[in-house]
């Protein structure tokens, strides 16, 4: 498929997901029906109950990630954060409550129906220090240097220019902001066929990362102080219900599947002084070691 056409897919599926949710359905895992065909170990039992506490049910319903960054990452009350493909609003509406009332939270998404939704989630919940935009991951409409943390759930995987979201990631970064993410990677070498049926399912679209490829996309966008920190690793039983359905032989693949795939949580620092002085940093490189200090 072409970078359109996966959008055209994730923005289908997700709008699907967001109707049923409006519909008083669940919007992704544990329905056979499901608009989204990831199952229950990927995004069940990842928030605590005292955590969701007073945000409102339909955020809950409409959480399709892979891992709770706001639990994850350090939130300073007072900062602003950014959530890049921001759903139904649960992991923004939990950043907004981390940062408190001098904070803000914005929430990123390019689906109509998910917008509607979090709007929605947000009005019930009373939460003043949010924002949801409408926009592309890859063309976030903020400016420069205007966020202290990127967050994400499960979503960089969805994007088919994933260099061009961690750049824009540090972008919109100040110096000594945070990129601290959950998504899916991949553990070292599987099989092309085998890896598409994998990702359809504990990634929702294929387009996870290999580790070593996260790390080094990351490095290239600018970030520094890396951290690849594994939460969830998966084996062929979690995925048995879903590939056998696809038509794949589960035993024959499970050597090459199993503790391959996992949700993660991504950590990186923006460390730059400037997105200039980054710039000119990044062309030294070519011809010698540096750093963005």
């Amino acid at each position: 498929m072409t970078s359109g056409d996966i959008k055209e897919v994730v923005k289908s599926k997700y709008g699907e997901a967001a109707r049923r949710v409006a519909a008083g359905e669940r919007g992704g895992c544990g329905s056979q029906t499901s608009a989204i065909p990831c199952c229950d170990p990927i995004s069940s039992n990842l928030y605590q109950a005292g955590e969701i506490a007073g945000v409102p049910q339909q955020a809950v319903a409409a959480s399709l990630g892979c891992g709770n960054p706001t639990a994850l990452a350090q939130l300073n009350a007072g900062e602003t954060v950014l959530d890049l493909g921001s759903g139904g609003g649960i992991d923004v509406l939990l950043s907004a409550k981390r940062v408190g009332p001098t904070g803000k939270a914005y929430g990123l998404d390019m689906t109509d129906e998910m917008l509607e939704l979090a709007r929605e989630n947000q009005r019930k919940a009373g939460v003043r220090n949010v924002e949801f935009l409408k926009g592309e991951i890859e063309n976030i409409p903020l400016p420069e240097n205007s966020v202290d943390v990127v967050i994400s759930n499960c979503v960089i995987n969805l994007s088919a220019d994933k260099d061009r979201v961690l750049r824009e990631a540090f972008r919109v970064l100040r110096s000594g902001g945070r990129f601290a993410v959950s998504d899916v990677v991949v553990r070292g070498p599987v099989p092309a066929d085998v890896r598409r049926s994998v990702e359809l399912w504990v990634g929702c679209v294929a387009g996870a990362l290999e580790e070593a490829e996260y790390r080094s996309k990351l490095g290239a966008a600018g970030f520094e102080e890396i951290e690849v920190e594994p939460t969830r690793v998966y084996g062929v039983e979690d995925a048995r219900q879903f590939l056998t359905a696809q038509g794949v032989d589960v035993d024959a693949i499970a050597p090459q599947v199993n503790g391959k795939f996992a949700s993660a949580f991504i950590r990186a620092k923006k460390t730059c002084g400037t997105t200039d002085e980054h710039k000119q940093k990044l062309m030294r490189r070519k011809e010698r070691a540096g750093s963005c200090h």
